[in-house]
């Protein structure tokens, strides 16, 4: 996507790099704070962000706290936390988180929620590049080298998951299920059949690569 900006608010160094790299990875911008106050403090100075990352249990101030703060600038948020109390998580709704993901998560799923969360509030980027090839969301268009390329439908929704989830493999289910829907009867040879036509159409046989016994990667 082209590179909303997203702010991290997690006091493990490892939990918090993994998720910036993975999100770098599917083209956003992120900030990470390992405290809480400091993540506060900061927003004084710049709150220029599409949506808000917080883990409860923090230094400083604690992310029910940070979640008000944040909100005063019009920031989505969603909270990561091992924190699984139906108590905890009532809270965090009720406070005006958009969204409560209990540790550990599928990186995937986060990405899947983040889309749904800045899509909700009218924040997500309608245009994603990768290689010589754009795509607008909004106008429903893909264009290489600047001149258009007719998809299908379906050719188009199968292309947007791969690029939302660029450098990641994807299983041939889960390509289903994200772009059929899960009501859909139906072999995954469906999937193969209109990974093919992406690959002639847009000149992507090096980038869409197959992953024995799981499903595609695109590769940039």
């Amino acid at each position: 996507m082209s590179e909303n900006k997203i702010l991290i608010v997690e006091d493990e160094e490892s939990i918090a790099k993994m998720i910036a790299m993975n999100l770098k990875v599917a083209n956003y911008k992120t900030q990470i704070y390992y405290d809480g106050t400091e993540a506060a403090d900061s927003l004084k100075e710049n709150h220029d962000y599409d949506l808000a990352l917080l883990d409860i249990m923090l230094p400083g101030i604690d992310g029910f706290e940070l979640l008000d703060i944040v909100r005063k600038y019009d920031i989505p948020v969603i909270f990561l936390t091992a924190k699984n109390d139906i108590d905890s998580k009532v809270q965090g709704l009720k406070g005006g988180a958009e969204d409560y993901i209990v540790k550990p998560f599928d990186i995937l799923e986060l990405l899947v929620r983040m889309e749904k969360v800045l899509e909700r509030t009218n924040k997500l980027s309608n245009v994603a590049t990768f290689c010589n090839i754009e795509m607008n969301f909004e106008e429903h268009t893909v264009r290489k080298d600047g001149k258009e390329v007719l998809l299908k439908p379906m050719e188009f929704d199968l292309l947007a998951v791969l690029v939302k989830n660029k450098n990641i493999a994807i299983s041939r289910e889960n390509l289903l299920k994200n772009v059929w829907g899960t009501d859909f009867i139906g072999e995954t040879r469906t999937v193969d059949v209109h990974i093919g036509q992406l690959r002639k159409k847009l000149g992507l046989g090096e980038n869409i690569k197959t992953i024995p016994k799981i499903g595609y990667r695109l590769e940039e």
